[in-house]
């Protein structure tokens, strides 16, 4: 059960994020080549320490040379497959299963 705090953040979170001001990290990977957006949160401190979890997910998968930006901004894509010139948004999901 969300508590107001919960709920009041949210609101806020999404606010900010459709101003443009919310945080995000952004991490960029050399192999594969790709950019990744992870958020939006309501402050830079909360982006920051949710870093590690993404890295280490990242790591796990593969990844290497991993470069962490956290900053301001409105992500068109949350993912960006630079080798395969692909835009990939996480939050859009098929309807039927066969599709991507």
């Amino acid at each position: 059960m969300k508590s107001i705090w919960d709920n009041l953040k949210e609101l806020l979170i999404n606010a900010f994020d459709n101003l443009g001001f919310a945080w995000w990290v952004e991490i960029i990977t050399q192999s594969p080549r790709c950019t990744y957006y992870f958020g939006p949160f309501l402050s830079s401190a909360d982006a920051s320490a949710a870093v590690k979890g993404y890295m280490e997910d990242l790591e796990s998968e593969g990844a290497q040379g991993i470069m962490v930006n956290v900053k301001r901004c409105k992500p068109d894509s949350l993912t960006i497959a630079e080798d395969l010139g692909e835009k990939i948004d996480r939050k859009v999901k098929p309807i039927f299963s066969g599709q991507v």
